[in-house]
């Protein structure tokens, strides 16, 4: 990492939490905010397309952020997103997502061939890829405030620490998630989600911290934002033939009493994929290391009156019984190319704040472009746009196109299923578990590798 201080400077590597930096100066080619699946694809996207320093500034202590509580992969048509990033040279960290896997082609209602990463594992296997590739990564580096010195490009951030970080080109992976009031505005209160808001600050968008408008997503009962699709508990304070189950096949369906059942809950949850009747009659359970409960919420009193989960207990939220983590707060107005709409002309966004595109698999797509494209804006090339004969380009640019429409910002969009997945089928992009059939049609499409190329001679960045 280099910080720089009275004209002097000094090189280390590896993860630093920010405050051995305190009141210090650094400098990064490629300034990425937020260590979520996106920033982190972003960072590795930069880095192979040559930019000499990539900088990755996590406001908590971990990365990941609700990659730590998810775990889903290869689920319907995220198994063609997969294969067509593997073979566009960007598989990296999915790569650590396979390799990290507990079950393999696990179906579940309305769900086939699906990977469960272990929730466990994932975060420091991440993080090795990272720092292997030579990205350095900065924990508890709260950003605060954008510098934009009376120019049309943003020249620093500073952090809440006192510190200063300069940068040629900044990527906004900041998230959606609702800090502690909009969770109680727009939710049920603040119930400690994964990001922990009070801990280590409210989460803060870059976009915004510039001055650009963004938008919020809503429900379809009017009310903004979406609620976490699912919850984690304790393994073990199950049943012990619910454990089993689980861990022989990586799911456990657990039928729940009549008097139970509230189907009107499936419109609250931002991954609509999940939203199907079976999620509201069944108790539905996967094994991620931990118990991924897939609903929202249940009031803790119900749910110890299913046969097998008498004992149960809530590990995020805490507060489980009345609600989840509030999303899609602040959307990033953006083109094609991940490059933000706005009176900065070097900020791009990936993740949530690209838009309704939901989950880890579609958050390493838009981060993979946007880090990608953030190098060569600064190499003074036209960007990369993906093309709509692949899925994954294909989704960038229906799904922009779709929350410029009336109602759209109320819909929520994935590979895995909902209106995206229905359109990946209508449009033959999906044909089950075959991945020389994506690999294919990166090549036809001339873009093999695209993502592992480098583009940028480091000498030439100033």
């Amino acid at each position: 990492m280099s910080t720089s201080g009275n004209g002097g400077s000094k090189r280390t590597t590896g993860i630093v939490p920010s405050t051995v930096y305190k009141h210090q100066n650094a400098y990064a080619d490629v300034v990425v905010v937020g260590g979520g699946w996106s920033g982190c694809a972003a960072a590795m996207a930069a880095k192979k397309a040559g930019a000499e320093r990539v900088l990755v500034l996590e406001r908590s202590d971990s990365l990941l952020g609700t990659g730590l509580v998810g775990g889903i992969m290869r689920n319907n048509g995220r198994f063609v997103a997969t294969e067509e990033m593997f073979a566009l040279g960007a598989g990296e960290l999915l790569k650590v997502c396979d390799d990290t896997a507990r079950h393999r082609n696990v179906d579940f209602p309305g769900h086939k061939h699906a990977a469960f990463y272990d929730v466990a594992h994932i975060e420091p296997a991440a993080r090795r890829c990272l720092l292997e590739h030579g990205i350095e990564i900065w924990l508890i580096a709260r950003v605060t405030s954008a510098h934009r010195g009376g120019t049309n490009s943003i020249t620093g951030v500073a952090l809440e620490n006192g510190s200063f970080v300069e940068g040629n080109v900044f990527m906004d992976a900041t998230g959606t998630v609702g800090g502690q009031s909009w969770c109680t505005e727009a939710g049920n209160g603040c119930v400690m989600c994964v990001v922990r808001c009070p801990t280590f600050g409210p989460r803060v968008s870059l976009t915004g911290l510039v001055g650009i408008p963004e938008r919020m997503g809503t429900r379809p009962d009017g009310g903004v934002g979406a609620m976490s699709g699912s919850c984690k508990l304790a393994k073990d304070t199950l049943r012990p033939d619910i454990i089993a189950e689980m861990e022989r096949t990586g799911v456990a369906i657990v039928p729940i009493p009549e008097h139970l059942v509230h189907e009107e809950k499936l419109g609250l949850k931002a991954c609509q994929q999940y939203a199907l009747p079976e999620y509201a009659h069944n108790i539905i359970l996967l094994d991620t290391g931990q118990v991924k409960l897939m609903t929202s919420y249940i009031p803790l009193e119900q749910l110890r009156q299913i046969p097998g989960l008498e004992e149960v207990r809530y590990l995020d939220p805490y507060s489980g019984t009345i609600g989840n983590s509030m999303r899609y707060s602040q959307l990033s107005p953006r083109d094609d190319a991940m490059h933000v709409r706005g009176p900065v002309d070097n900020l791009f966004c990936g993740g949530e704040k690209a838009g309704l595109l939901v989950g880890h698999t579609e958050a390493m797509v838009t981060g993979t472009v946007a880090g990608h494209n953030a190098v060569r804006y600064l190499a003074g090339k036209e960007p990369l746009i993906l093309p709509d004969t692949l899925c994954v380009g294909d989704a960038i640019t229906y799904v922009r196109e779709e929350m410029e429409q009336p109602g759209g910002l109320s819909k929520k969009y994935t590979f895995s299923g909902s209106v995206y997945f229905q359109r990946m089928k209508q449009k033959g992009f999906y044909d089950g578990p075959k991945p020389e059939v994506y690999h294919e049609r990166v090549a036809k499409a001339g873009l093999t590798n695209v993502f592992a190329q480098n583009i940028l001679e480091p000498a030439k960045v100033m």
